[in-house]
C-alpha cells in the first residue's frame, strides 16, 4: 500500500494549519536538492515494479521531511517527477501528456522548443544535467532495441504511443545530446480529412476505388506535410480478408481493420557484431511470406529498388511513401535512390518506375499550416526517355478547393478486379 495515501494526505492538511509560513525556506531550492539526492539512491533500482518503486520515493520524502517541512502539493510535484525520471520521459512526460502539442524539440538540457498548434515556441524548463538527459536517451533506445553512443551518434527510435523520436549526440551535436519527437496522432480518418479540407470526397471516392481495385500509389509530399497519417487513412480502404505486410523504420501504421497483417521494422547493427536489417532486406523477405499488398512505411534509398521490383512482381495495391517537393520531383529521387545502390542504365530505371507505380498523390503544407491533399498524378508508360505523368486532381490555391482536371487513362486494373469508377 501506498505510504502517500489518504491518512497522510489527512495528516499534512493538518500540519500545514500549525507550519509558519517563514519554515519553508526556499522550496524550489530544497525540492531540487530532494530530487537529486533520491536520483541517486534509486540509480540502481529500474529493475523493479511501479508500486515498490512508488513505496520508496514516498519513504525517502517522509524521511527528509525529519530535516525541513515541505507541502503537500510540492511533495506530490517531486514524487510524480522522481517516478517520470525513472519510468516514463523525466520533464518531457508533461509535454507527451499534453493534447495541444505535436513535436517537442530538445536542443541540449537548457533549451527545449515545442509545437503547439501549428507554432513554435520555447518551453520554460530545463533538464537538470546532460547527464540525465542522456540517461533518459538510453532508456528510449533501449526500449526498441537501438543503439546510439559516440561510435554510432545518430539514431531512430519510437515511444510506446508510437511517436517518432530522431537522437543526435555529441560530438556529432556541439551543444549536447539532441532529441526531436514526433508525437504520434490519433488514427485520423479520410472522412475527417474530408472535414479539414485535406481533401474534398470526390477525390476519397476515386482513391477508394482505386485502392480496392489494386493501383499502385505512392504518397509524396515535404516534411509534416502528413504523409504518413495520409498512408493510414488511405490503407483504410484495403479490403479486410486480405493479408498485408507493413514495412517500417519505426513502427507507425495502425491498421485496425485488418486482421492478417504482418509488421516488420528495420534493426540496427549492435556492439556485439549482429548485422543491420534494413528496408530492403525486409522487402526481399516479405516476398516469400505470401503478401496480397505490401506497404513500406517510408523509401529514403537503395531500398527504392526492391520497393520497386516488389511491386512489378504481382503485388498490386502496395503503397508506400517518399520525401519530395512535387510529383515530378519524387520521381527524380525514386531515379537517384535506385542509382545510389545499383548501377543500372538511367533508361531502365526509369521503366522501372513507370510500370511499378499507377498513381502519385503529392501532400503539402500551406502558410497557414493546413495540410492539404495538392494534386493526384496517373503515371504513364516510359516513352522517349521520360515518364509521362497524367494529372486527374489538383488543388486550385484560389478558389480553394479540389478539381478534377483529367481522366484515368489506364483501366486495365478497374476491369480486372470489376470495379468502376
Amino acid at each position: 500500500m501506498l505510504l502517500l495515501n489518504r491518512k497522510v494526505i489527512e495528516e499534512e492538511n493538518l500540519r500545514i494549519q500549525v507550519v509558519k509560513s517563514e519554515d519553508c525556506g526556499s522550496n524550489e531550492s530544497i525540492c531540487e536538492q530532494l530530487k537529486n539526492e533520491i536520483r541517486d539512491k534509486l540509480s540502481d533500482l529500474r529493475n523493479i515494479d511501479d508500486s515498490e518503486l512508488y513505496e520508496i520515493i514516498d519513504r525517502e520524502i517522509i524521511h527528509k521531511e525529519h530535516s525541513f517541512y515541505i507541502p503537500l502539493e510540492e511533495k506530490m510535484n517531486i514524487r510524480n517527477s522522481l517516478f517520470d525520471s525513472f519510468r516514463r520521459l523525466d520533464i518531457l512526460q508533461e509535454l507527451l501528456d499534453s493534447k495541444d502539442i505535436t513535436e517537442i524539440m530538445v536542443n541540449g538540457k537548457d533549451d527545449i522548443f515545442v509545437e503547439k498548434c501549428g507554432k513554435v515556441e520555447k518551453w520554460d524548463k530545463c533538464f537538470v544535467s546532460n547527464e540525465l538527459l542522456e540517461d533518459m536517451i538510453q532508456q528510449i533506445v533501449s526500449k526498441v532495441n537501438r543503439v546510439v553512443n559516440v561510435s554510432s551518434p545518430i539514431a531512430d527510435a519510437r515511444l510506446e504511443d508510437g511517436s517518432r523520436v530522431h537522437i543526435v549526440l555529441p560530438p556529432v551535436s556541439l551543444d549536447g545530446p539532441i532529441i526531436t519527437i514526433r508525437k504520434f496522432p490519433e488514427v485520423i480518418s479520410i472522412e475527417r480529412m474530408i472535414s479539414y479540407g485535406t481533401l474534398s470526397e470526390e477525390c476519397a471516392k476515386f482513391l477508394e476505388v482505386l485502392v480496392c481495385a489494386g493501383y499502385n500509389i505512392f504518397i509524396s509530399g515535404g516534411t509534416n506535410s502528413g504523409k504518413t497519417t495520409f498512408l493510414n487513412a488511405l490503407s483504410s480502404y484495403i479490403p479486410k480478408g486480405e493479408r498485408v505486410i507493413t514495412i517500417e523504420d519505426s513502427a507507425e501504421l495502425q491498421l485496425r481493420h485488418i486482421k492478417n497483417i504482418v509488421r516488420l521494422e528495420t534493426k540496427n547493427a549492435t556492439l556485439n557484431g549482429d548485422r543491420s536489417i534494413g528496408i530492403g532486406d525486409l522487402i526481399r523477405a516479405s516476398l516469400r511470406m505470401n503478401p496480397d499488398r505490401i506497404i513500406v512505411g517510408e523509401v529514403r534509398g537503395k531500398e527504392a529498388l526492391d520497393m520497386l521490383q516488389a511491386m512489378n512482381t504481382g503485388h498490386d495495391g502496395s503503397l508506400s511513401t517518399g520525401h519530395g517537393n512535387s510529383a515530378k520531383d519524387m520521381l527524380s529521387r525514386l531515379e537517384t535512390m535506385v542509382l545510389s545502390g545499383a548501377d543500372l542504365p538511367l533508361a531502365a530505371i526509369r521503366s522501372q518506375i513507370a510500370s511499378a507505380i499507377d498513381i502519385m498523390i503529392h501532400l503539402g503544407r500551406l502558410r497557414e499550416g493546413e495540410r492539404k491533399m495538392l494534386e493526384i498524378l496517373e503515371v504513364l508508360p516510359y516513352e522517349n526517355g521520360e515518364i509521362g505523368l497524367n494529372k486527374l486532381y489538383e488543388y486550385d490555391m484560389e478558389e480553394k478547393i479540389h478539381k478534377k482536371v483529367g481522366e484515368l487513362k489506364n483501366k486495365q486494373k478497374l476491369f480486372a478486379t470489376g470495379h468502376k469508377l
